[in-house]
């Protein structure tokens, strides 16, 4: 297991980084395999109103990625952890249920599973309504535009000028992201 951890607006100490290895490597070797070659990327920020740590960890078919703010950037590191495990946890039971469609993942996980480690039915997530609709080509700012009109935090259109499929959304910060989908 690799980490990638930088700051902005932070130094990041060597007891800061040491502490986020320990407790983000703790977690990870849990449920990984000691053979899995991941790199977790690990970003602290300071703001005015608090600590934030992102952690990224790109793997094969599957991005874990967790986030959280706080008063205290420790504290940070240890929600981040929690959420990491938690999302470790989920799509885990997810493999078991379905062999088929996860048989190259597996290798990925620790074979060991305690009953713990496995997240209860109830957290799998519920698809409870399902909306169809027409996509009408239009630019990525007329798609923002029909976005705040009906008061959405996203919009998904067809784009006029690529011909394709974009997601335009809504950031924290009041700006907006468009996400243009690539196949594989």
């Amino acid at each position: 297991m690799r980490f990638l951890i930088r700051g902005e607006n932070v130094e990041v100490t060597e007891a800061l980084r040491a502490y986020a290895e320990k407790r983000l490597g703790g977690v990870l070797e849990k449920y990984f395999a000691e053979d899995a070659s991941l790199t977790a990327h690990v970003t602290m920020k300071v703001y005015r109103d608090g600590h934030r740590v992102e952690v990224t960890i790109p793997t094969p078919g599957l991005i874990l990625r967790a986030e959280d703010k706080t008063g205290d950037m420790y504290a940070a590191v240890d929600n981040v952890a929690e959420k990491i495990a938690r999302q470790i946890r989920k799509y885990k039971t997810r493999l078991h249920r379905k062999p088929r469609e996860s048989d190259g993942l597996k290798g990925l996980f620790r074979e060991t599973a305690e009953p713990s480690d496995v997240a209860p039915a109830e957290e799998a997530p519920r698809i409870v309504r399902v909306k169809r609709f027409a996509l009408k080509p239009m630019a990525a700012e007329e798609a923002a535009l029909q976005m705040e009109l009906l008061g959405h935090t996203f919009y998904v259109f067809q784009n006029a000028e690529t011909d394709r499929i974009g997601i335009v959304y809504k950031r924290r910060d009041g700006s907006y992201g468009l996400i243009e989908p690539e196949w594989a």
